[in-house]
């Protein structure tokens, strides 16, 4: 499926990036501490950039991690149920993630509607706290097309989680 490789491909560069930035950011700032002095101070920004950038980080990552069965499950009962039930049990789990990651992402919105309301920002990079909230927006939003997915037998998560393991 087209779409999908691509999407695959561009959250992977994104978090990519967003990693490799967050390195050089940091490393920056490290740098700049011991050999900067006074100067250091200007660099004050670095610190929340990277918190953010990680929340960036790990929200646009749960798509992936969720097709790649890289999520946390108690699976020791489920393996064990015949083929039937199994593959019914599995797509009750798949429509309740679906459900679910809509909701949280639906909730998030609303959060990103209020907090931009208000109008705060970052203390160090003055970027409105509302943009900051989309972040779990986007990766509930991923989530939910991997449940749906999985839901629909676009993609097997299961079988790929048995295989990479």
């Amino acid at each position: 499926m087209p779409f999908l490789n691509a999407l695959r491909w561009i959250e992977r560069s994104l978090l990519v990036t967003i990693f490799l930035s967050m390195v050089a950011l940091y490393f920056t700032s490290v740098v700049t501490r011991e050999i900067g002095g006074t100067f250091a101070s200007q660099f004050a920004w670095i610190e929340e950039a990277v918190r953010l950038l990680n929340l960036f980080l790990v929200f646009l990552a749960l798509g992936l991690a969720l097709e790649r069965g890289k999520h946390v499950g108690v699976d020791t009962f489920r393996d064990r149920l015949p083929g039937h039930l199994r593959r019914a049990i599995l797509k009750c789990i798949d429509a309740i993630g679906l459900v679910f990651s809509l909701y949280v992402a639906w909730l998030g919105l609303s959060l990103v509607r209020f907090v931009l309301s208000t109008g705060q920002s970052s203390p160090t990079l003055g970027i409105p706290m509302g943009l900051v909230y989309c972040a779990p927006v986007a990766g509930f939003l991923l989530l939910s097309l991997r449940y749906g997915l999985s839901l629909f037998g676009v993609i097997d998560r299961f079988s790929a989680r048995e295989e990479t393991v």
